[in-house]
């Protein structure tokens, strides 16, 4: 693979290769008008999507940062997103362009005053695995082998202006409009900062993996803290298979079970125990070893979720509550996805819109165990962001909806559910670890 001697640091190069990407973008646009009048719009929308995915992720993969992290979140939303954006950004999260010997060489100098060579007993300077924020390599030192995370130079610097540039990108996508989506905006930004200070990265991984050890076949790697820096963490080297590579050839469905369980027990824990959680479940933050335990790997992105937007969204669990109009839209409200300015034609629709999504969403919540493997579930999931996606009135309607909390929230869940239905999991108990939600007095 190509290696990258340099990365665009300075706002102006930044700046200049992302209004590039727009550009790119808004040409596609014109062309799907015109593709329209000859095609239909189900051709014209996928010649766009494609087009759009490719142009998008040639501009960012060699910025790294924030553009491309965004791009890594999205290629998640396997429900949401139309497939020829899952297939280009997941490129995102294992293969981008790696940081060059001599660039990896002079990161040391700049955090250590060393160079690797000074610090290890062994270093390999070719990368194992290159993501958005940053790469990994092994080394070795007293013996034992260690994973080493370099992030990449002026990637945190670079996010505010990065997503700003960005910004009518995305709100062009997903049909944001300005007034109120600078909340949202902020809130990508602020975990965006988190996943870059390393120096708590490392605390937070000793606090979740301590926390988190009652819970069966789940290891978690050791970290160093006098190896690591703002900018670079040193831990334990795991063992293992990718969650997506064990996935594709696997055949014992006890084996898959098993997995699945530790997977769905270690949310469950996390959300209703600690009040905060791991929230970057792609494939390649675990790892699967050959004695069957699920290695959980990268505690950059930690969530924490307040109380008064834990109690309206799990109260929202229960299908009875489901049920009670009354108390339905007096949650919706405590969730901000309806607001006090909205009119009687967004109340209705919203809240049509919620029930119905939230009906099918909290599926796995209705009973002591849940069919990940169920393909129905997930097909009725596509179909519905697939109808919304197209509908002509939410077009028309401010798409501002919901608390700030809802991007990392339901980034998680969406992306737990995907893993578990990769790896066909079947009768996960739900209850382990999440408390039965009373349900509440009619309104």
């Amino acid at each position: 693979m190509e290696t990258i001697d340099q990365i665009p640091t300075s706002k102006i190069q930044r700046a200049s290769k992302i209004l590039q990407t727009g550009a790119k973008v808004g040409v596609n646009y014109l062309k799907y008008y015109g593709d329209k009048l000859s095609n239909s719009e189900d051709v014209a929308r996928g010649k766009l999507n494609d087009s759009n995915a490719t142009d998008i992720y040639n501009g960012l993969k060699n910025l790294k940062g924030s553009a491309l992290k965004v791009a890594q979140m999205l290629s998640m939303e396997k429900n949401i997103m139309p497939k020829a954006y899952i297939d280009k950004f997941s490129l995102s999260q294992f293969s981008v362009p790696p940081l060059s010997a001599a660039l990896v060489q002079k990161t040391f100098k700049t955090y250590f005053g060393k160079a690797p060579s000074e610090i290890f007993d062994e270093f390999n300077s070719t990368s194992i695995n290159a993501a958005s924020i940053g790469q990994v390599h092994e080394a070795k030192k007293d013996g034992k082998k260690l994973a080493v995370k370099i992030q990449y130079p002026g990637v945190s610097e670079s996010i505010s202006s990065d997503l700003a540039m960005i910004k009518p990108i995305a709100m062009k996508m997903f049909n944001i409009r300005g007034k109120g989506s600078d909340v949202y905006f902020k809130e990508v930004e602020d975990k965006l900062l988190d996943e870059t200070n390393y120096v708590m990265e490392v605390r937070e991984s000793i606090e979740m993996a301590n926390a988190c050890g009652c819970i069966k076949n789940l290891r978690f790697p050791k970290y160093y803290a006098a190896l690591s820096s703002e900018r670079i963490i040193t831990m334990d080297w795991m063992e293992g298979q990718h969650l997506s590579e064990f996935t594709q050839h696997n055949t014992d469905q006890n084996l898959a079970n098993q997995l699945g369980q530790a997977l769905w027990d270690f949310y469950m824990y996390q959300i209703h125990h600690l009040k905060k959680f791991h929230a970057d479940p792609h494939p390649g933050n675990f790892l699967v070893s050959d004695d069957h335990q699920l290695s959980v790997l990268d505690f950059g992105c930690v969530k924490t979720i307040p109380e008064e937007y834990y109690v309206p969204y799990f109260d929202l669990a229960q299908n009875e509550n489901l049920e009670n109009p009354a108390f339905f839209k007096s949650k919706l409200y405590e969730l901000e996805i309806l607001r006090s300015d909205d009119s009687e034609q967004e109340i209705e629709f919203f809240t049509g819109m919620f029930h119905e999504l939230l009906g099918l969403f909290t599926k796995p919540f209705q009973g002591e165990t849940f069919d990940f493997s169920d393909a129905s579930f997930f097909g009725k999931l596509s179909e519905l962001g697939e109808q919304y996606s197209k509908n002509t009135e939410l077009r028309n309607m401010n798409g501002n909806r919901g608390s700030r909390h809802f991007i990392y929230v339901n980034r998680t869940f969406f992306g737990l559910y995907n893993l578990l239905h990769d790896l066909k999991a079947t009768n996960i108990n739900i209850f382990n670890y999440m408390p039965k939600i009373e349900n509440k007095v009619s309104l």
